[in-house]
């Protein structure tokens, strides 16, 4: 069953009753959702309050929560630890012990993935792309001569114009960039736990105050199809920002129609796939790791 994706932007109190989100404003009751049919539940202002119950029965059904900051992009995320799979000892330690060998080829598989889906978004809007379609088949494992960021360097400027630079402090195009991205962080982080899978452990991701390494790394070759929502609205206007209106398309990619192996799927399904094919990898049982595609 697809979840859904709740989100909360005006000041509320947000309590658990009968295992149901109940929403109150202004001391009345403006919505309720049951906890199992939530996938992401949204915090996006500083005047919500929320009670332990619901945040304890969120967890236990895996539902990710996201607390927005001051600019209304998301901030900090809460996932479950002690659930999510019968088999996570077993399935942390196969993590944990993948060959350096099985991590390049991996991280190799992740960045010709990201670039070919970059020089698709390219190809949709008639902009040259050929010159990412063959960095793509020039990554070598563990990407050792950075076939990544060289193409980004070219990306960037020949999707939105040479003067554009990624600045991820930076508000219009580059704000929206953000919060497109961090829902499907969300989204990617919400199917590692769920799959019993550790997300602070990367492939290439590594930092000891990250703990969504994994997500960060799995998340790579989505980034186009946000790039691509974002650029749509770049040509409706060239000053966007975060707004209300903006967020809609973003918080629909997670529940579009995706294909995985020749069968058509929600993106949020698929990613539950993806996880088990990256298990199979850590288990030696496969050495090729399949994305989903538009």
């Amino acid at each position: 069953m697809i979840k859904r994706i709740v989100e909360v932007s005006n000041p509320s109190y947000l309590h658990l009753k009968n295992k149901q989100l109940f929403i109150e404003q202004n001391h009345k009751v403006v919505a309720q959702v049951p906890i199992e049919d939530i996938g992401v539940l949204i915090l996006e202002h500083s005047a919500i309050n929320i009670t332990q119950p619901l945040i304890i029965e969120c967890q236990k059904n895996n539902t990710a929560i996201i607390f927005c900051d001051e600019k209304h992009l998301p901030y900090s995320t809460i996932l479950p630890i002690s659930e999510g799979n019968n088999l996570h000892q077993k399935i942390l330690k196969q993590q944990i012990n993948i060959t350096e060998p099985v991590r390049k080829n991996l991280w190799k598989q992740v960045i010709q993935q990201k670039i070919t889906n970059q020089a698709n978004t390219l190809k949709q809007f008639d902009k040259s792309f050929m010159r990412l379609e063959k960095l793509a088949n020039e990554v070598k494992s563990g990407d050792s001569t950075n076939c990544e960021g060289l193409a980004a360097q070219y990306y960037w400027k020949a999707l939105f114009g040479k003067g554009f630079v990624r600045d991820q402090n930076a508000e219009g195009v580059n704000s929206v960039l953000n919060y497109g991205y961090s829902i499907i962080r969300a989204m990617i982080a919400r199917s590692i736990v769920a799959s019993g899978l550790h997300p602070a452990i990367g492939l290439f991701h590594h930092n000891q105050y990250n703990g969504l390494c994994l997500a960060d790394d799995l998340m790579e070759p989505f980034r186009p199809w946000v790039d691509s929502i974002v650029y749509k609205l770049y040509q409706e206007n060239a000053n966007i920002n975060i707004t209300k209106e903006v967020k809609i398309p973003f918080l629909n990619l997670i529940s579009e129609n995706v294909k995985f192996k020749n069968k058509q799927m929600p993106l949020m399904i698929s990613v539950h796939y993806l996880m088990a094919d990256l298990k199979r990898n850590f288990a030696k049982e496969s050495k090729r790791l399949v994305y989903p595609k538009k």
